[in-house]
């Protein structure tokens, strides 16, 4: 069997991850980019079919850098086939690009009631704003508020993350517009730049994946990703 060294690496990632790709893998190392539809986070049933068809399509066996966590379950079940895989040890994509699981802790445990806006969330409208006008379009005004009422109600923060000023300033007004919507349920509006500690990391990962590392995932070829697999210990 051929060492995995020398597998081709395939990144199959969200698109919310695709700058930062862009910025920091390295593009003669890596043979193949595929990245999936923001929205299908929204339907984790749908994100497992659409990553495990991206992998069942690459001919030859290959080192894939998944660019998820374990988003709602939606990873749960994944095949590895005859690939390797390699996937951060997070929830969703929020410790990613905040750039730790520990920092993702900090702020869960300082204000649990929070709710995450990126800018790949913004652009693929999954936000409470977008999701209430499609109720009222599918079920009319007074079930779309009884709807978003029973998803959004608990929420007491809206934090924006980016990763440099520029994205700060470009979606300040549509974060700004999303949060007016949501004072209805006292939610107020914050910033948060992120970090690509996280990410840089999964990358680094490729180079000593024998490494035992409490922050990633690998499963062999032949083995299946589990939800077991992202709890830590005490969690």
């Amino acid at each position: 069997m051929m060492p995995i060294s020398n597998f081709p690496i395939v990144v199959v990632a969200c698109q919310v991850f695709q700058d930062l790709f862009a910025r920091f893998a390295k593009a003669e190392a890596v043979q193949k980019f595929i990245f999936l539809d923001y929205g299908l986070h929204r339907v984790p049933r749908k994100l497992n079919q659409a990553v495990q068809e991206a992998l069942d399509t690459l001919v030859e066996p290959s080192l894939v850098v998944l660019g998820y966590g374990l988003c709602g379950n939606g990873l749960h079940g994944i095949r590895a086939g005859k690939h390797t895989l390699l996937i951060s040890r997070a929830d969703d994509c929020i410790a990613i690009l905040l750039g730790s699981y520990a920092r993702y802790q900090r702020e869960f445990i300082a204000e649990p009631g929070t709710y995450y806006l990126t800018k790949g969330w913004l652009e693929s409208g999954s936000n409470p704003l977008q999701e209430y006008q499609e109720y009222v379009e599918k079920y009319g005004a007074q079930n779309a508020e009884w709807l978003i009422d029973s998803q959004y109600h608990n929420y007491k923060r809206l934090v924006f993350v980016a990763h440099n000023q520029a994205d700060l300033d470009k979606y300040r007004p549509q974060v700004k517009e999303v949060t007016r919507f949501c004072t209805r349920w006292g939610i107020r509006h914050e910033e948060i730049m992120g970090s690509t500690d996280f990410f840089e990391n999964l990358l680094k990962q490729v180079s000593v994946l024998g490494q035992r590392n409490e922050n990633f995932i690998v499963v062999s070829p032949g083995g299946e990703l589990h939800q077991e697999q992202f709890l830590r210990p005490g969690i």
